[in-house]
């Protein structure tokens, strides 16, 4: 491909991406309950159908503009912690929270790994299963754990995450709850669906996700590394 064909493709894919999380968000107003995420990308996959746009073409020019900004919007992250009201805000308890989220999101699933007799690879990738995709991977590269699994085991934990949530939160009413919750189990999936209960929940769930990924970050290699997995 001519760099002109490149750079026409790319802001197609842009387009695309943007058009399908557009419409998620509009039919997500409409139907409450309807994961947004999960919306996006089935409305990727039908315009791709429409326009007759092989998914490996579409991938290999949005993967990099999207890793590329992925970065940046974890980063951005912490604008609506700035925005928070912290005053009055129980962090004895959140910090009890958020350690044991922590431990627990990390621990489970590599203890699952390790009775399901399941490879060392995998079982360290199981260990990124709490943060988002940024942190995830550095983590993943720090206990040199697989990247590919790791960041399958991110996206696939998310995924399902967001989706339950409605159903879990049916007789959840506070709104702090339904986020910090979302944003320890389900990091960046979790939080988009946040953003469309409220503004509170959308900054406890980058409250938590935020929180829970530096915490992650720093006691998990060591971990890994003292014990020896």
């Amino acid at each position: 491909m001519s760099v002109g064909s490149v750079i026409i493709a790319t802001i197609a894919a842009i387009l695309l991406t943007l058009a399908a999380h557009a419409s998620a968000r509009i039919l997500a107003r409409r139907l409450p309950g309807l994961p947004m995420v999960i919306t996006a990308i089935v409305l990727v996959v039908v315009f791709l159908f429409i326009f007759q746009w092989d998914y490996n073409n579409y991938y290999s020019v949005a993967k990099p503009i999207f890793d590329y900004l992925l970065g940046y919007v974890t980063v951005l992250l912490a604008i609506p912690l700035a925005a928070m009201n912290f005053k009055g805000l129980p962090v004895q308890r959140l910090t009890v929270i958020v350690v044991i989220a922590s431990v627990v999101g990390a621990l489970l699933p590599m203890s699952l790994a390790y009775m399901l007799s399941l490879s060392h690879d995998t079982l360290l990738a199981f260990a990124t299963r709490s943060v988002t995709t940024p942190i995830g991977l550095s983590v993943a590269s720090l206990i040199k754990a697989p990247l590919a699994m790791a960041n399958l085991i991110i996206i696939v934990s998310g995924l399902v995450g967001a989706t339950l949530s409605p159903f879990l939160f049916r007789n959840v009413c506070d709104d702090r709850a339904k986020g910090l919750a979302l944003g320890l189990a389900a990091h960046a999936f979790g939080t988009v669906e946040a953003w469309q209960i409220s503004h509170t929940a959308g900054r406890y769930a980058a409250f938590g996700l935020a929180v829970n990924g530096l915490l992650t970050a720093v006691w998990v290699p060591i971990f890994i590394s003292a014990v020896g997995i």
